[in-house]
């Protein structure tokens, strides 16, 4: 029990160890030792998500290779039955470029 224990306490050290290494960076980068006399600018407002079938062309896309994409399915997985494929320009809402229906990535989730 003891050991086990242990053994978690060392994954947690070390996630806390890579989340600080990732995000103190980010954070620290946005500071400005150098004072201003002006204020600072407000921050433009975001603008609203976009909704309907534009909002694929304005979302980032991954590359296919990132996502291991391929032609071939993967059994009964193929894009034709995933929620992310848009059937009608052969296109996906997540990955980048012509998609085959046949074809499949790590992305795939059966359309409910």
């Amino acid at each position: 029990m003891n050991e086990e224990f242990l053994s978690r306490r060392t994954v947690l050290q070390g996630a806390l160890v890579l989340g600080c290494g990732v995000c103190l960076p980010l954070l620290v980068s946005g500071c400005n030792s150098k004072t201003s006399s002006t204020p600072a600018a407000p921050p433009a407002p975001a603008s609203p998500p976009a909704t309907g079938s534009d909002s694929t062309t304005t979302a980032k896309k991954v590359p296919q290779a990132s996502v291991q994409y391929q032609q071939q399915p993967k059994g009964d997985q193929k894009c034709s039955s995933c929620v992310n494929f848009i059937a009608a320009s052969n296109t996906c809402k997540l990955v980048d470029g012509q998609i085959n229906p046949e074809g499949w990535c790590v992305l795939w989730m059966k359309k409910g």
